[in-house]
């Protein structure tokens, strides 16, 4: 071969090269790119192959649905797990947070990381920095808590529609993950239809709605309404979860045929038995102890106040049983003692007789109550079953007011401040404590000072009415301005005859008195103040030839020494 020829060789190999590794990164960009794409699919191309087409799935729960409690959930069929709730700012602002409230692993996906925020790019630079390790972001836009209310985050942003259409699109913009979001629905079922297409058109690829308003929680809990959330899922061209009215399996089931929606999410059912998705009711203490070994076998699952809290409602049926069982377990602060308790617990079933049957109990064939909860043996796992306050129909609304409208006030007062005997029985002591206080003042014993107080209430209650009427406001309006008094500066009383203050008209009364040689207070007199004549002290009718005749400048002297001795 030639020089030439060699050359001319060595020139077509390196071509070839050249081109072989121009195609290898066409290649390879090509794979990043569908990589991409795979990453960042939404709507149902997401719930489908990154989700997986989960239908059982665990809610975020504050301080509640941590990693050792996914993982033990993820054993017993959930399909797809929330982390906590955790705020936006303090993720982003502080590593010792993100280090205490997040942690997960390779076993623990599908997984959505929820934020709370208020600040678009707040949430951005949070959600940036799990973006790698999660399948997706959601947004809190449920929660109904006090604190959300002061934070003004969750449901307390519902009615901000640009802000919430902002953070939504800031993050589905700038995210290698789809965003999500939770909500609650509104009284209205048009506007929340209206609330949930804007959250999709802002760049929602999947939509969780709690049946239950902003104002539903605590004792006003009520029902979900599922009518609402079948709505929304009918209208949005996004997956769609439900959320609410849960206590078995079959609910979970029962939900889905009635509203049609891609997945049911659970929250308390959940907390107080982790097997729900089996539809098992396991002994409490089985689950428990495996909770346990999770939180010790991996490190950073979960700490032993958050164990402490998910053992009191594993638990929650067999303490009014053993309340020193109850009692240890507030006591405890380590992991040592919390298995310590279910051991005790466990020793307690197995020396029990009855819990001989339960390994064939069959949750299917327990007496159920007309209010549909079953009876479950106190050792097996079950929900708790929040009490609702009784329903009344508007009708009866309707009487009742007419009712108290037709008592005396203080009778209307009475019911309205003290509660039936059923909505004691779901007070805290410390309420009952003050529920006791206020029963006390309203019915005291005879002789007692509060008898006595009370007793001139209503009196004095019609002095205020009466003197609100001449100053013509009701209570809860802003009283106006006051006259001076006619002898100093200081304000005049409303109802005195003089318009004078209080130790004006006393001089006046007084001066008036003495120049005339009547005591004061005497009926029919002109000087006479009826507001201000308890103040004045009778004195002895004196000889008019001893007296000056009162003038004008009397008064003046009199108002001045007064006004100087107050200051």
């Amino acid at each position: 071969m030639t020089l030439h020829q060699a050359s001319a060789a060595s020139a077509a190999v390196a071509a070839a090269a050249a081109a072989a590794a121009a195609s290898a990164a066409a290649n390879a960009a090509a794979t990043v790119g569908t990589a991409a794409a795979v990453k960042k699919l939404g709507g149902f191309d997401f719930y489908r192959q990154v989700l997986h087409s989960p239908k059982l799935v665990v809610a975020p729960m504050v301080d509640q649905s941590e990693y050792a409690w996914r993982l033990l959930s993820r054993r017993y069929d959930a399909q797809l797990c929330y982390t906590p709730m955790f705020h936006a700012k303090n993720f982003a602002d502080s590593k010792k947070y993100r280090d205490e409230v997040f942690s997960t692993g390779t076993d623990d996906h599908p997984l959505v990381v929820q934020f709370c925020a208020n600040d678009p790019q707040i949430l951005l630079a949070a959600a940036k920095l799990v973006e790698d390790r999660c399948d997706a972001v959601d947004i809190n836009l449920g929660c109904p808590q006090g604190i959300a209310k002061r934070g003004h985050y969750g449901s307390f942003l519902q009615d901000e529609w640009d802000l919430v259409a902002s953070m939504v699109r800031i993050l589905h913009e700038n995210l290698s993950v789809p965003v999500t979001c939770k909500i609650r629905v509104f009284p209205d079922p048009e506007r929340t239809l209206q609330y949930a297409k804007m959250l999709q058109d802002a760049g929602c690829q999947l939509l969780t709605v709690h049946g239950r308003t902003r104002e539903q929680k605590a004792q006003m809990t009520g029902l979900a309404d599922w009518t609402q959330i079948k709505m929304v899922k009918e209208a949005l061209s996004i997956p769609v979860f439900a959320n609410g009215n849960i206590l078995y399996r079959e609910d979970v089931d029962r939900c889905l045929a009635e509203t049609g929606v891609d997945g049911v999410m659970v929250a308390e059912a959940n907390l107080y038995n982790p097997a729900v998705f089996t539809g098992k009711h396991y002994p409490a203490h089985i689950v428990a102890q495996q909770y346990l070994d999770i939180c010790q076998s991996v490190p950073g699952s979960a700490d032993a106040f958050q164990a402490k809290a998910h053992l009191f409602k594993m638990f929650h049926a067999i303490f009014p049983l053993h309340e020193d069982l109850r009692q240890r377990l507030v006591a405890s602060n380590n992991f040592e003692t919390l298995e310590g308790i279910v051991a005790d617990v466990r020793s307690r079933y197995e020396a029990d007789p009855a819990t001989s049957a339960l390994a064939e109990f069959d949750v299917s064939t327990a007496a159920v109550s007309e209010a549909g909860i079953k009876t479950i043996p106190t050792w097996l796992l079950q929900p708790y079953v929040r009490p609702l306050l009784k329903a009344e129909s508007k009708d009866n609304e309707q009487s009742s007011k007419a009712e108290q409208q037709d008592q005396p006030a203080d009778a209307a007062t009475d019911a309205s401040q003290v509660a039936s005997t059923d909505d004691q029985s779901k007070m805290s002591k410390t309420q009952r404590k003050r529920l006791e206080k206020r029963k006390a003042v309203a019915t005291p014993t005879p002789g007692s000072p509060n008898a006595s107080r009370s007793a001139t209430a209503p009196a004095a209650d019609s002095d205020k009415q009466a003197v609100a009427a001449a100053d013509g406001t009701k209570r809860g309006q802003k009283r106006p301005k006051r006259e001076l008094c006619g002898g100093c500066s200081n304000v005049c009383s409303v109802k005195c005859a003089f318009k004078m203050c209080k130790g004006c008209c006393r001089t006046h009364a007084r001066t008036n008195a003495e120049s005339i040689g009547m005591t004061e207070g005497a009926e029919g007199q002109p000087f006479v103040c009826e507001v201000h004549k308890t103040s004045l002290t009778p004195k002895p009718r004196r000889d008019h030839s001893e007296t000056a005749p009162a003038v004008d400048g009397q008064v003046a002297v009199g108002a001045a020494m007064h006004c100087e001795a107050s200051t």
